[in-house]
Order: C-alpha cells, then structure tokens, then sequence
C-alpha cells in the first residue's frame, strides 16, 4: 500500500492562486512522487473573493483536493494548525497559497523524510519581499531567541514537512493558540532544515498588517517567555534604588547649602514622567500575558467549520471528537 503525502494550505483571498498552485503540487506529485498517494487541504479562512468559488471546482475535478469553509476569519494561527490536524497522510506538508513558498521543494522534504528525518523545514536564507519587512523579522527572530528559553528558529514560516508522529502530537495539544514556531522548538523531534530563496507574491496582496504581526509576535512573546515580567521586577528595584541615592545626594546637597541649593521642578517632572512611562509599558505587556491566559482559559475550539469538500465520513474533526469523549 502506497505511503500517503497530505498538503495543506491556508488561504484567504486567492482567488488568483489557487488554481495554478493546485496544478503545480499535483504535477509534482504525479512526475516526481508518482510512488506516493497524496490529498491536498485547502482550508479557507472565510475568503470575500471568488477563491471558494475556485475551491469547489477543484475539488469536483480532482477527489484528492480537499476544501475545509470556515465560518469566519480564525486568523493566521489557528486555522492552519486545523488544517495540520485534519490531514490524514504519513506526512504533512505545510505551504503558503502565495507561491512565495517554492513547490519544487516539496521533493526535497520527502527525499529528507526518506532519510529518516521527523520534521523537514525551510528556512529562507533571504527574500524578494521589502528589505525593511526582512529586517525587522530579523531583529523579532533575535529578540525571542534571547529571551525565550526555547531554541526558537531563525526566518522560519511554517513551510516545511512533518510526520505524522509529530502532527499526532500537535492534535493531542488543545490550545486555541498555537504557535506553531515554538511547539516545533518546544515538543518536536530533531529537524532538517533546508535555505531557500522566498520569492515574491505571485498575485494578490498580503494579508499581513502592522496588528497582525503585532499580535503574532507577542503570541510568541507571552507563551514562551517570562523575561519582559521579570525585567519588570529588576528595573523597579534598580529605580527604586536610584531613586533612594537621588533622595539622599539631595538631602545633603540641601543640609550643605541651605540657602543657595534650589533643585526646581524639571528633575521631578522628568522622573514622573519616566516612571509612568515606565509603568505603562509594564502595565500593556501585563496585559498582553493576562489576554493570553485569557483566551487559553475559555477552551474555545481552533475554527469553526462552515462545509467541508472530499472529506470521508471518518475523517473527523480531531479536536471536536475528544472533547465529546471528555464531556
């Protein structure tokens, strides 16, 4: 019996992708992997362009492309960690809908799968996107490396193979919000990982914003690092201690030249205005911690599905099966 490779893309408006990617994989599975059964997983996170029109089409075409509708956008994290555990192959390869992630890659993963390799992952050693964008993901890699107690992995998207042990222990994992990133640096197995040029965007535009890369990063951030509560805790015991020497130089300043030492107002205002500026940036990170703690708490499932498209009666929805066995 034929080894089974699953693909599974996340889309959101790419009305204009879908189609020529889903004939790029099935071309290099059908020339270069012909040995191989394989399914492909389009889940989409509530598209507003003609991209589910283009979905159903495939899927009636081809039995193998599967389609999951979800019923609104879940956002950029939780929805493939869905799709991850709705894939039924030996391995899964997860891959953007953009093209920025190369198609003729996938025979490499599997040819470092072959070699016994558990995870396979593609790590961009530079991109035709903005510099600027490029630098500033560079300098968030470096900060949550330095800070977080996991090896986290450098210019790392997602892109990559992995087996099917290790999504089993994605799917036993119910947090409603993954970072996939830091579980593979936290709980996956050893991996091989594979430079690659990313390209640009073939149509349409990034879905990508200042918020969403904001509430990616401190997605990171809060799941895997205690450092910014505890630098807290260092600088206020560092200004409380400066604040003390400050308090004491002035004293004698003011016992030595009583009548000619005049401090003003400008060292007060500037170390009020310090201190609460320093409060509010401790207070706003206390609240992205709280908002995560939060949002883990209420246990709500990754996505809500609206239709799904080639699915066999007994491919279920992992997550919502254990839950009704724990109820």
């Amino acid at each position: 019996m034929k080894k089974k490779i699953s693909v599974v893309i996340p889309t959101y408006n790419e009305e204009g992708n879908v189609v020529p990617l889903s004939a790029a994989i099935v071309r290099v599975m059908e020339e270069q992997l012909s040995r191989y059964d394989y399914e492909i997983i389009f889940i989409d996170n509530h598209s507003k362009d003609d991209t589910r029109r283009k979905l159903r089409e495939l899927c009636g075409e081809n039995k193998r492309i599967k389609a999951i509708f979800n019923a609104r956008n879940f956002g950029q994290m939780r929805s493939p960690v869905h799709g991850l555990k709705q894939a039924s192959g030996d391995c899964v390869i997860r891959m953007c809908a953009d093209f920025q992630d190369p198609v003729e890659m996938i025979v490499q993963f599997v040819k470092e799968w072959e070699k016994g390799h558990k995870i396979v992952i593609g790590v961009k050693k530079a991109s035709r996107e903005k510099k600027i964008m490029y630098w500033i993901r560079s300098c968030y890699y470096k900060l949550i490396k330095k800070i977080t107690d996991i090896d986290h992995i450098e210019h790392f998207t997602g892109f990559g193979l992995y087996d099917k042990a290790f999504v089993d222990v994605v799917r036993s994992l119910h947090d409603p919000m993954p970072y996939l990133r830091g579980i593979i640096a936290e709980l996956g197995f050893d991996y091989k990982a594979i430079p690659y040029v990313q390209q640009k965007r073939r149509a349409g535009k990034s879905k990508n914003n200042f918020y969403t890369l904001y509430d990616y990063a401190m997605v990171g951030i809060t799941s895997y690092s205690k450092v910014v509560m505890r630098l807290a805790t260092f600088l206020g015991f560092a200004v409380a201690a400066l604040s003390f020497l400050a308090g004491i130089f002035y004293l004698v300043l003011k016992i030595m030249y009583w009548d000619r030492f005049s401090a003003g107002v400008a060292p007060m205002l500037i170390g009020i205005f310090f201190l609460g500026a320093l409060q509010l940036f401790f207070i706003g990170f206390l609240g992205e911690y709280v908002l995560s703690i939060n949002t883990r708490v209420l246990n709500r499932p990754l996505v809500v599905e609206e239709e799904r498209l080639n699915f066999d009666e007994g491919e279920v929805k992992q997550e919502y099966e254990r839950e009704d066995k724990e109820d």
